[in-house]
């Protein structure tokens, strides 16, 4: 069975998956990050952890065949392939606060952090996503560049699950800099066994 989904610009989306399905995340226009997030079916007080993920592989950065990790350092999902290989594991999802520090307009701005919580119909104070397409410029004295996505049009990564699991998804809101290009897009999703 396929399911499909389109996550319109700055919004999000709860999709239910189990053990064995794919997950592909599809950039439509390009240049568009997403925030991926996960927590098991059966308990969500264990999540996808992007600082397990970087402890357990040993690296910033995602590759084919790497697991991403649950905060309870067990494989949630596996890699299976990846047309852009540039993904950010540092920044938590975008927020009101991080909008008003950043661009003094945070609020009623649409975030991640809310499109995520609301899907999943959930209030986490924070969010780690895997950000999807995000490109981070890490300089070797440790500073920090969000530049534009690598990602082009019909770019894709492919998931699988590792467990039964709920994903928080969003298209990221972010049009005042780099991040998504300087617009937001729609994203789209395939879930298939």
């Amino acid at each position: 069975m396929v399911q499909e989904y389109i996550i319109n610009a700055c919004s999000g989306q709860a999709i239910e998956v189990v053990s064995g399905q794919t997950i592909t995340i599809i950039d439509i226009e390009g240049g568009q990050v997403v925030d991926f997030f996960a927590e098991l079916s059966d308990n969500p007080n264990e999540f996808l952890s992007t600082g397990v993920t970087i402890d357990c592989n040993e690296s910033l950065r995602l590759k084919v065949g790497d697991y991403i990790y649950s905060n309870l350092y067990r494989p949630l999902l596996k890699v299976l392939s990846d047309d852009v290989g540039e993904h950010d594991l540092l920044h938590p999802c975008c927020r009101p606060e991080m909008y008003e520090f950043f661009y003094h307009n945070g609020k009623g701005h649409p975030n991640c952090l809310d499109n995520i919580n609301k899907s999943l119909e959930e209030t986490r104070q924070i969010i780690h996503p895997v950000n999807l397409f995000m490109y981070t410029k890490v300089d070797m004295n440790g500073a920090i560049e969000v530049k534009s996505p690598l990602s082009k049009a019909g770019d894709k990564v492919v998931l699988q699950a590792e467990m039964d699991m709920r994903l928080g998804i969003a298209a990221c809101s972010v049009s005042e800099s780099d991040c998504n290009s300087r617009k937001c897009t729609p994203i789209r999703i395939v879930v298939a066994d």
